[in-house]
This record gives C-alpha cells, sequence and structure tokens, in this order.
C-alpha cells in the first residue's frame, strides 16, 4: 500500500494512477487530517509525501511519523516544488528516504518508488543476526539498536546506511558503494551521505558515534576506537 499526501489534484491523480498500472495499491489525501486518519486505520508500505500543504507543511509531518514507534520506520518520499540544497539537507536531516524535485518524469518516479520499497522489504526480511561493537548492539530480525542496553531510534535511511557499514565488519565502505546501498540508482549529490553519516553520529550519541569512522577520500568503517 502507498499512500500519497499531495494537495494539487492532477498531480496526485496522475501519480496514482502511474503506480496503480504498475500494480501498487494506492491511496491518495488532498490534506493532512485525511492522512493522518489514514494512517490510524491501515499504515501504508511508502509515502509520498509533498512538502508545501494546505494547514501543515510536509516536514512538520515527517517529523511526526519519525517520532510515532508505529510509523518510524516507513519510507518517505518527498515531492516537493522546492530544489534548493537547503530543502534537501532539511528533508534528509529529518529523516526523508528520497526526494524528488517537481516536476519530475513518472518513470523516474516509479523507478525511485521500486528501489525503497525494495531496500524496505530486503530489511524486513534479513535473517537474525547480531551485531556487537564496542557499546553498539544491532539486531536486524528483531529491529533493535542499543547502546550501552539503551534503544536507539533510527530513520530507514540511517538503519539502512548503519546495516551497510556493519555488514562490511570492520572493512571500509567507498562512498560510492554506500549511495548505491542505500539509496539506490538516483542517489543524486553525494552530500546526501554526509547528511546521514552525521545524523546518524549524532543519535548513536557520544558513546558509540565515535565508531563510525571516516576514512578520508575513500569512505567510511565502523568498529570500536
Amino acid at each position: 500500500m502507498i499512500y500519497i499526501l499531495e494537495d494539487d489534484d492532477n498531480i496526485r491523480k496522475l501519480v496514482s494512477y502511474a503506480l496503480a498500472r504498475e500494480g501498487y495499491e494506492v491511496t491518495g489525501f488532498a490534506e493532512p487530517k485525511a492522512f493522518y486518519h489514514g494512517m490510524e486505520e491501515k499504515l501504508p508500505d511508502l509515502v509520498l509525501l509533498d512538502i508545501m500543504l494546505p494547514g501543515e507543511d510536509g516536514l512538520s509531518i515527517l517529523k511526526k511519523i519519525r517520532k510515532n514507534i508505529r510509523t518510524e520506520n516507513i519510507p518517505v518520499i518527498m515531492l516537493t516544488a522546492k530544489s534548493s540544497e537547503f530543502d534537501k539537507a532539511n528533508g534528509l536531516d529529518l529523516g526523508a528516504d528520497d526526494y524528488i524535485a517537481k516536476p519530475f518524469g513518472i518513470v523516474e518516479l516509479t523507478s525511485r518508488v521500486r528501489a525503497v520499497l525494495r531496500r524496505s522489504s530486503r530489511i524486513k526480511n534479513e535473517p537474525e543476526n547480531e551485531y556487537r561493537v564496542g557499546k553498539l548492539y544491532v539486531n536486524p530480525d528483531k529491529h533493535i539498536i542499543q547502546v550501552d542496553d539503551k534503544n536507539i531510534s533510527l530513520s530507514y535511511k540511517e538503519y539502512c546506511l548503519l546495516m551497510a557499514l556493519l555488514e562490511a565488519r570492520g572493512n571500509v565502505v567507498r562512498r560510492e558503494e554506500l549511495l548505491t546501498k542505500v539509496w539506490g540508482e538516483f542517489y543524486g549529490e553525494s552530500r546526501t551521505l554526509d547528511v546521514h553519516i552525521r545524523k546518524l553520529r549524532v543519535k548513536l550519541g557520544d558513546k558509540a558515534g565515535k565508531y563510525v569512522q571516516t576514512v578520508k577520500g575513500i569512505g567510511y568503517k565502523i568498529e570500536e576506537c
């Protein structure tokens, strides 16, 4: 199930029609109140979220999605006419999984939707495993992330990034590889990676954030200092 929160009727109907033709079940909402009601009734597999909305902007809605334990791991793709560097970084900092500036092509949109849903499905179906790096503990199957036995909440992209580093088991992961693994074919500017690395370090805190190490000119690795 894909939810679309977009106040422009033409765009909402066009996107809904295009995704429905690809075989997806789609529900569109023109304003936040109806969207929140839909989220209470049934949780989607993906949310397409416009920024400029009547009554409440999309970034505020994204914050609420990420702060709610029921919805915090639902992938979100932002749809907006804004395309400045500030807006992109702002959306990514708040936990958006992808960002598409209007006007966009339907082929690109459906490709990004497929990529995000594939990554989400892969995460959900990972076999049970455990990773321990110093005070950091991660169980992918049960989706447990803890630092010093305290639960940590990560966005979907932050979690994918952490898993990509953990799966390397101390080896360096090149920037290009991380971008492709976490963001797929349409990863855009490399600054996206730096924004999420910074956010991940902050959420892991003073005790574990330092485990995420920069290897200058190459990429990143995660190991106990």
